[in-house]
């Protein structure tokens, strides 16, 4: 056999190879996932800190994240908008105190162009895979829209960002119309149809009387009724407007007033259970206002303590299910054959389209099969007995990975921007530390993120979601809350206010095997 040809590549050749590589693929200090509340969020923070040199990868056309995404008839905020807001972007113009979905997504756009993050956006751009490159030490991220390198990674793709649709038995062969809630279609007419909604959530609540009052059948698959308190929604004053755009210190007062409200309400969610008996109360008593018939009440009635699950805000909805074109099925979907859907109870209906109210994919993030750490596995396989980071933000075995809206910092009863903006303030504290000390990135060490996770989830049990007697989203295959953080939105702000170099092993750049105690470096 001949000798192969092939010669030994020179170090030249090899500087000439990265040198064009450099070239066709754009490096950036750090890439950003999604631009909802937390992609764009970031991308403030990194402008104010002095890192400009970013993109945030978006897969849609939009910004807006759920509030693009999330279209359907009814769709609001259950959080009072001068909450639900960025506290560097006040906004002095909310129409109502509870905002709609295109109030909240024209702000979200209004916030891209008036921060100057244009620049930074890259649409259609469906991260299909992120690995990390050691030897480089570096993010390689693969889109729809092609590749990037980056130093750092921030994940803010969100837990409400995939739907999930049940793998029911039929469903592929139904005739009619099918949609999820998060991806309504407009050009569908619900008028006169025979409609079923399956789930009775955050979503359907909102949508069932938006809709009810044209379809010509309303059938409502319910498999566990929810608590349902009266949303004290009202227009906002011309008066009140003009003065929290002439006074902006009216609109951080009000803010505060918010803010400081949910921080009282804390203690009952997470410590003494029991203090919702009281909340419990006027749900029973709205209930009873809203729903005349007794048999009907009764299966409306959850049998678990309020707060368990997500407790819902709507003044219409209990109306609209008493309404005379609405049935309520208290089963769930179990199968469907033709236009024939089949209840858990054997009972059948004969529909014409199907809105799915089923919620997303929370405990089992998506993004998760598609990043991969140093050891070359991916973040679902990291996670697949549950959901792990060091404070909601990283991730042993993925260095320079960085979460808004990560493991447990989900709420039960406040404003999601309050945990986004505490995570920015974490994020860029880590990045101008590894600056400060010459390191290229960061992994928390093990002890660090187990000791977190062992106090957080003994914090969990005594909290309404454990002990209040229902199985929630909150819940992932193992019966672990994975989502919620137990404890006060101030407390949390605490805990991610500054990077403990003490919980992170820091690694040089060019130096994949030389992860280093944070001590041993600046020793």
């Amino acid at each position: 056999m001949a000798a192969s040809s092939k010669r030994p590549r020179s170090g030249a050749s090899e500087v000439a190879d990265a040198r064009a590589e450099q070239e066709t693929v754009p490096h950036v200090r750090v890439a950003v996932i999604g631009s909802g509340f937390g992609g764009l969020g970031a991308g403030v923070r990194l402008r104010r800190a002095g890192i400009t040199d970013f993109v945030i990868l978006e897969r849609a056309d939009s910004v807006g994240g759920t509030w693009r995404d999330n279209s359907y008839p009814g769709c609001a905020c259950d959080v009072p908008s001068h909450l639900y807001s960025f506290s560097f972007a006040p906004n002095p113009d909310w129409p109502r105190s509870f905002s709609g979905q295109p109030d909240i997504r024209a702000y979200l756009e209004k916030v891209a162009t008036v921060f100057g993050l244009r620049p930074h956006l890259r649409f259609n751009a469906e991260v299909l895979e992120a690995r990390w490159e050691g030897e480089q030490t570096r993010w390689r991220i693969t889109t729809s829209a092609g590749e990037w390198t980056a130093d750092a990674l921030v994940s803010a793709a969100g837990p409400l960002a995939d739907p999930q649709i049940p793998d029911l038995p039929g469903l592929s062969s139904f005739p009619g119309k099918v949609f999820h809630s998060s991806r309504w279609d407009h050009d569908y007419d619900l008028a006169g149809k025979r409609v079923a909604m399956v789930g009775t959530g955050a979503s359907a609540a909102q949508i069932i009387p938006a809709i009810q009052p044209e379809v010509g059948k309303l059938t409502v698959f319910q498999r566990t009724p929810a608590w349902v308190l009266p949303r004290r929604d009202r227009e906002i004053t011309q008066l009140e407007r003009w003065l929290h755009g002439r006074v902006p210190a009216t609109t951080k007062i009000r803010r505060g007033a918010l803010f400081a409200l949910r921080e009282l309400q804390v203690d009952a969610f997470v410590r003494h259970p029991k203090l919702l008996r009281a909340v419990q109360q006027v749900a029973e008593r709205h209930i009873a206002q809203g729903v005349p018939d007794p048999e009907l009440r009764a299966r409306l009635t959850p049998d678990y303590r309020i707060g368990c699950k997500r407790i819902l805000l709507s003044n219409t909805y209990y109306p609209a299910l008493a309404a005379a074109n609405t049935e309520v099925v208290s089963s769930g979907l179990r199968e469907l054959r033709g236009s024939t859907l089949v209840a858990a109870d054997g009972s059948e209906r004969e529909v014409d389209a199907i809105v799915f109210g089923t919620g997303f994919h929370t405990t089992d993030m998506p993004i998760g099969a598609r990043v991969f750490g140093a050891d070359g596995r991916s973040l679902a396989e990291e996670w697949k007995d549950g959901m792990e980071a060091l404070r909601g933000s990283t991730v042993r075995g993925f260095p320079n990975l960085f979460f808004v809206i990560g493991p447990n910092t989900g709420l039960g009863n406040s404003s999601m921007i309050l945990m986004i903006e505490s995570q920015l303030n974490y994020l860029i504290d880590a990045l101008t530390t590894l600056d400060s000390v010459g390191a290229a990135a960061m992994q928390p060490t093990e002890r660090a993120q187990r000791r977190w996770n062992l106090e957080l989830q003994h914090r969990m049990d005594r909290t309404v979601w454990t002990t209040g007697g229902c199985v929630s989203w909150y819940l992932d295959s193992n019966g672990k809350n994975t989502l919620l953080w137990p404890g006060s939105t101030t407390s949390f702000r605490r805990a991610t206010r500054k990077v403990d170099l003490g919980e992170y092993e820091l690694i040089l750049r060019g130096a994949p095997t030389a992860a280093r105690t944070a001590q041993e470096v600046t020793a």
